[in-house]
């Protein structure tokens, strides 16, 4: 894909002229169910992560009008904690890995701490593209350990992050192809952990790569966008972006997720009309 920046900017400020017809306590439900409720801090305890998957465990008792989250993502060491306590066949389980957010270490260690963390009970694991070797020119090498890391995580899902906020449109292009080809079954654009994070810029580049890689393929790729997406307005522009692209069979949690920390609780208060402060 040759990416016109200009074009983006128009596509962009057209499906947020469509925004205000999707703000709605449906599409805010929607959106909760997609979400990847995140805790990747260095201070996460196992009691603290226990507490987050007991309150999705008792979610729909308090909010039975309400999809439930689609994973939890924590730490490979944290993984264990997560099956242990979660009784929900239907949310995931979500590890980061391979030298998560840095992806500066051996291939052998990205591939050792993955399918460890599977071996833990994850059915998820976000990597990173190693980005100082992408920076680097060298395409043959991101997509190799790609390849390997995908065998490592063997029947679990791979989403492969691009952290989009140190590439440039036609790079995020360029590394979403590298990710889909080599593997990966989501794309997302960001740990979280620099700035910028999520842009809307950035989901448009990678949904239509996404749309380009199917007609060409016929593979599903997901598309997760992480990082600082908190508000109400953010979840539901990421939600119209992916619905004008690609259509309503992409808006299930098997093909979307919103990555976020803070996320649940904003539309949880907006759906209900006042501060909700659950998770």
């Amino acid at each position: 894909m040759n990416v016109n920046e200009a074009a983006v900017a128009i596509a962009l400020q057209e499906i947020q002229n469509e925004c205000s017809t999707l703000n709605s306590p449906n599409v805010w439900k929607s959106c909760f169910g997609l979400i990847d409720l995140t805790t990747l801090n260095a201070i996460d305890t196992i009691a603290k992560v226990k507490k987050l998957t007991e309150n999705v465990n008792n979610f729909q008792t308090k909010f039975s009008d309400f999809p439930n989250v689609a994973a939890i993502c924590v730490y490979p060491a944290l993984v264990k904690t997560v099956r242990e306590t979660l009784t929900l066949p239907n949310v995931q389980i979500a590890a980061v890995g391979a030298g998560f957010p840095a992806s500066q270490t051996f291939l052998k260690i990205k591939c050792d701490e993955c399918r460890a963390a599977v071996e833990q009970g994850a059915t998820e694991i976000d990597i990173v593209i190693s980005l100082g070797t992408f920076l680097s020119g060298d395409y043959a090498t991101v997509a190799d350990e790609i390849k390997q890391i995908k065998i490592a995580c063997g029947n679990a899902h791979l989403k492969v992050i691009l952290e989009t906020g140190a590439l440039s449109l036609q790079q995020i292009a360029d590394a979403s192809f590298i990710a889909m080809e080599a593997g990966a079954d989501f794309i997302k654009t960001s740990t979280g952990k620099m700035e910028p994070a999520a842009t809307p810029e950035a989901a448009w580049i990678m949904v239509s790569c996404i749309k380009e890689f199917y007609e060409k393929t016929g593979k599903k790729i997901g598309f997760k966008p992480a990082g600082g997406i908190v508000t109400t307005d953010d979840a539901v522009l990421y939600y119209a972006i992916v619905k004008k692209i690609l259509g309503d069979e992409w808006l299930t949690p098997a093909l979307f997720r919103l990555g976020a920390s803070r996320l649940s609780n904003n539309l949880l208060s907006s759906a209900n009309g006042n501060t909700i402060n659950y998770f």
